[in-house]
């Protein structure tokens, strides 16, 4: 499979419904505290935007939800993973996305069979406090050499200037939160982020 290369990741079907429509093609919900009639009808909602517009929505965490609102992708962090049910989520045929940090996380990973493996901290992130210490470019090469021929999305700290460095080490796609979130013009980072991966997005293709 192949996966977009700007991957947009977002805490509510408002920002969907915001930036999907410039031209986004791969999302990700990630909403951490909510009670589950809201996620569902937030869940939904999104499913629909995007749905609209040809984007790919992946769900962050709650696969349960995921299944039953006929989604087709969902991402787990690794505590999440620990605790889901693998066999119920392939039946289910829901595609599945994995996070990693050290070798440990990534060998748990690939035991799991899914669908990409994403690499992180490459770069300092403000979104969370990390208790790894930045990934680096280099890193980024030796986890594609390590998950291929599975896609590999890449996450923190980067913005489209440092797009080419992540790309040119094999990433297949590249992942953003606050650049685009805590930007003064969403909108306009998000088109710059279009633009800044479209000749890897015509590579892809080719």
């Amino acid at each position: 499979m192949t996966l977009d290369p700007f991957y947009l990741i977002v805490d509510s079907s408002a920002w969907i419904e915001r930036l999907v429509p410039i031209g986004v093609k791969l999302v990700q919900l990630r909403i951490k505290e909510m009670n589950e009639a809201e996620l569902r009808a937030e869940i939904r909602r999104a499913r629909k935007i995007c749905a609209r517009h040809g984007c790919q929505l992946i769900v962050n965490d709650y696969w349960r939800l995921a299944i039953e609102e006929d989604c087709d992708f969902v991402h787990l962090g690794q505590e999440d993973l620990a605790t889901a049910d693998l066999a119920v989520i392939k039946r289910a045929g829901l595609r599945l996305g994995l996070s990693t940090h050290d070798d440990a996380e990534l060998a748990t990973a690939l035991a799991a069979e899914p669908d990409y493996i994403a690499l992180g901290p490459i770069y300092p992130t403000i979104l969370k406090k990390m208790k790894w210490a930045p990934q680096g470019l280099e890193r980024i090469a030796e986890w594609k050499r390590r998950v291929a021929p599975l896609p590999l999305v890449v996450i923190g700290g980067l913005t489209p200037e440092r797009i080419p460095g992540v790309f040119e080490r094999d990433a297949d796609s590249a992942a953003v939160v606050t650049d685009i979130l805590r930007n003064s013009d969403p909108e306009a980072r998000t088109r710059e982020w279009i633009a800044a991966t479209t000749p890897w997005r015509q590579k892809s293709r080719a």
